[in-house]
């Protein structure tokens, strides 16, 4: 009777845990985990071919086992997990000492995590403190111990821990840190990063050098315990640590551009594991003018005038962006202008009244009444004030005579007019109010640039885009990305008429300060109080915007699209040009485009492959993506 009981009472138990073992496990990534996945690792290139690194979350180039120094892993084991090599996933003696105090306290407060375990929570689990998730460690790790060995797991750990200011892995922690290699690392550095790891936001040596100098006395005094290194050795590596000064590197040129891309580049290799390069349209010797001549003209005029901010876009006719500067100073504020900040764009929204204009019949020699006009109590007027009568839409157009402009666009109609600015590239959301005609409603500096090429182009809308290829590193050859969306309005047939009135406000219009050696064409703008101030135009090769004025949007004093927003136009025109052809070669993709939208098939499936353009379906063969 007794043996029965207990039989049965064990059969009990045995239930229990299988329930809950069930329990815990039924949403456990197990598709994900079997395929062995990584995150991957996304580096972004220049259209030449060379690294660009933001500052922000940075990972860099994987690193095998062979490139961490012996120094590294003792330092990262002494401080995670000694026994690492001798349990299989699990520590339990770690994990008996960790429920000691659970019970203790009443709740989970510390965990026994393996390096296996907290390389679970890295790559497929969340970070709750519960049971459910100790379970589901410890099934995992178990399965991954099997199926993965001790070096890889080590190996992916230490590519994709978090160690603090944006660095995930060691490598981008030696170069962010310590502006070198992984393999250049010595036993001080090594013990530093080591000490971090259990609190990288707190122990960041950039904010917290003491704290992180503390931790890595215990680290060294831990390796010296487990026979990793000598005392002489230890002695030595706290005066080597004694004289670091870890400091954040300088921010490299094209951070903002790097940011705006970051998010797509890394959607885009959402289907691959291991090193991912991306190919991006920025040009570096475009670039850097750009940064060099927003801040130049700030730092000359902007005191003077109380302009504090800028931005500026250059982009193919294309839209391919070869430079973007979202403000005045990247480590003083990462915010970007030119893509972020929602800004009337005052007389630079006129292109799209005169493109209504034209698609209504109208030419620019056609007459247009510049007369004080009232419109249910609002009555526009002229910079400057006056009015010329009766001109040409051209005149009217090159002079950004806004009663004219009105009179235009209520002829035309309103509704015609944000059509027109749709059709161009226009998003944002748009007032359907006779304003409207004068840039009353928020755009911002990307979208209006790629309108200005959609003109150059004689096609819209142009999509600005920063991704020219991809290339996964266990691919044979790269792929073409490009826009997500291609032009599919033809507007050519009004393009030279437009271009024509553009051409005119740089010959003898507004924009006479963005003259340059070569023929060129654009529009000013300025909202109202001179809160914003803009110039967006083109030569033969480039569409470049141009914003200034003030976070808070304060008034400037004086500052219109003609003048600060075109010297800088000018300015960065001038110097692209001054070397001949302003666009160097950009990226060489081996073989052909995929016969499929890249994009959309990467994100709609998993199992999308490119070089075929085929995905894996439920059931049957794999298919070939028609999206």
């Amino acid at each position: 009777m007794l043996l029965t009981r207990a039989a049965a009472a064990g059969a009990a138990c045995l239930l229990l845990l299988a329930a809950v073992f069930a329990w815990a496990l039924r949403d456990v990534p197990w598709d994900e985990i079997a395929e062995g996945s990584l995150k991957p690792v996304v580096v972004l290139e220049t259209a030449d071919g060379k690294p660009l690194v933001s500052q922000g979350p940075f990972q860099g180039s994987y690193a095998e086992r062979k490139d961490f120094p012996p120094h590294l892993v003792d330092a990262v084991l002494a401080r995670e997990d000694r026994r690492f090599y001798e349990h299989s996933g699990i520590d339990l003696r770690g994990i008996a000492r960790a429920i000691y105090r659970n019970i203790g306290a009443g709740e989970v407060v510390q965990g026994g995590s393996t390096i296996t375990q907290q390389l679970i929570k890295i790559l497929y689990l969340e970070r709750d403190r519960t049971w459910k998730r100790k379970i589901q460690e410890a099934v995992i790790a178990f399965w991954l111990e099997k199926k993965l060995g001790k070096d890889e797991i080590l190996t992916r750990y230490l590519n994709n821990i978090y160690l603090g200011a944006g660095a995930t892995g060691v490598p981008a922690a030696a170069r962010i840190y310590f502006d070198k290699d992984v393999q250049e690392l010595d036993v001080a550095e090594s013990a530093m990063l080591a000490a971090i790891i259990r609190a990288p936001s707190q122990l960041n040596p950039l904010t917290n050098p003491e704290g992180a100098r503390q931790q890595t006395e215990l680290v060294l005094d831990a390796m010296v315990r487990n026979d990793l290194l000598t005392p002489e050795q230890a002695k030595s590596a706290r005066a080597d640590f004694g004289k670091l000064q870890p400091s954040s590197p300088a921010v490299r040129s094209g951070s903002w551009f790097a940011d705006w891309i970051i998010q797509d580049a890394r959607e885009l290799a959402g289907p691959y594991r291991g090193t991912i390069k991306i190919r991006t349209t920025m040009i570096p010797r475009l670039q850097v003018i750009a940064e060099k001549v927003v801040a130049e003209a700030l730092g000359r005029e902007g005191g003077k005038v109380g302009a504090s901010q800028a931005a500026l876009v250059a982009m193919t006719p294309e839209g391919a962006v070869v430079a973007m500067v979202g403000g005045r100073d990247y480590s003083k504020s990462t915010f970007n202008r030119a893509v972020s900040a929602m800004r009337q764009p005052g007389s630079t929204f006129k292109l799209f009244v005169y493109y209504a204009a034209l698609k209504a019949g109208l030419t620019p020699y056609d007459p247009v009444e510049d007369a004080p006009i009232d419109i249910n109590g609002w009555s526009p007027e002229n910079s400057g004030g006056g009015y010329r009568g009766l001109v040409s839409m051209a005149e009217a157009f090159a002079r950004s005579l806004n009663a004219a402009t009105v009179a235009l666009a209520m002829e035309v109609g309103i509704d015609k007019v944000a059509a027109a600015a749709r059709e161009l590239g226009i998003d944002a959301n748009l007032s359907e109010t006779p304003s409207l005609a004068l840039g009353s409603s928020e755009v911002n500096l990307l979208d209006l640039t790629g309108a200005y090429a959609s003109v150059r182009a004689g096609k819209a809308p142009i999509e600005p885009w920063g991704i020219e290829s991809l290339h996964a590193e266990d691919q044979p050859q790269a792929f073409r990305v490009g826009p997500s969306t291609q032009a599919s309005t033809d507007v050519s047939q009004y393009s030279p008429d437009l271009v024509g009135m553009l051409r005119l406000v740089v010959e003898r219009g507004t924009g006479r300060e963005a003259d340059i050696a070569a023929p060129a064409a654009g529009k000013t703008g300025t909202s109202q109080n001179n809160r914003d101030a803009w110039f967006v135009g083109f030569t033969e090769q480039l569409v470049v915007g141009v914003w200034v004025g003030n976070d808070d949007e304060t008034p400037m004093k004086d500052v219109t699209g003609g003048k600060l927003p075109a010297r800088i136009w000018r300015n960065f025109m001038t110097a692209a040009m001054a070397e001949g052809d302003p666009l160097e070669p950009g990226a060489q993709v081996t073989g052909p485009a995929p016969a499929c939208n890249f994009r959309a098939c990467a994100r709609a499936y998993r199992s999308f492959r490119p070089d075929d353009c085929t995905f894996q379906p439920y059931s049957g063969p794999r298919r070939i993506c028609e999206r």
